[in-house]
């Protein structure tokens, strides 16, 4: 059985997001990493014997995505943020896509998805069939995705990302800092890749 290990990242100090709230939302992520490898163990363990374990596997199957999404995205969030903030590349195959779907206004659309009531995660999709991107809010991790779509923008709206830092209704500040840090090479360099 393979085991996942946390990934390290390379950040940044970031401008609005405090260095303690990096590090909380650090361990976070790495108890979505250890949860998910102690749930693939006892699902082994537990289906020597699936009649006398039957509630106990349907809850951890249906734990097992929920830390596993955890996991990912949570991946997909911090690596945005390493090499420190960058702005679009205005000829980027990413932006010249922006500007055909969403004229001038995705960061606006994507911060209102972000700002929805609610924790979750705004994330923005690619579907390659359509030409076409999908963006929408995922308010349990493991519910709610675009199937198969490849994620080219996450932002953790979860009150763990900000409470820290900005209070119960700091969400539309810590939205703020996370584009004012994002680091847009790395969206870019998804995006082509998908495009690839």
């Amino acid at each position: 059985m393979y085991t996942y290990e946390a990934r390290k990242f390379a950040l940044p100090t970031l401008d609005g997001i405090s260095e303690k709230s990096v590090e909380e939302h650090i361990s976070l992520y790495q108890g979505y990493v250890k949860n998910f490898n102690t749930i693939s163990g006892k699902l082994v363990e537990y289906a020597a014997d699936t009649e006398k374990n039957a509630h106990a596997l349907s809850e951890l199957i249906r734990r097992k995505s929920f830390e596993f999404d955890g996991m990912r995205l949570h991946e997909y969030y911090f690596e945005q943020f390493e090499g420190g903030a960058q702005a679009p590349d205005a000829d980027s195959e990413l932006s010249k896509a922006f500007k055909a779907e969403y004229h001038d206004y995705f960061q606006e659309y994507f911060k209102a998805i972000g700002n929805m009531r609610g924790p979750g995660w705004a994330i923005l999709y690619y579907d390659t069939v359509a030409k076409q991107f999908q963006a929408g809010f995922v308010g349990e991790q493991h519910q709610g995705h675009f199937a198969t779509l490849p994620i080219i923008l996450a932002l953790d709206v979860w009150e763990h990302a900000f409470l820290l830092d900005y209070g119960a209704l700091g969400k539309t500040k810590y939205i703020d800092a996370f584009f004012k840090n994002l680091n847009w090479g790395v969206v870019e360099k998804r995006f082509t890749g998908v495009l690839a």
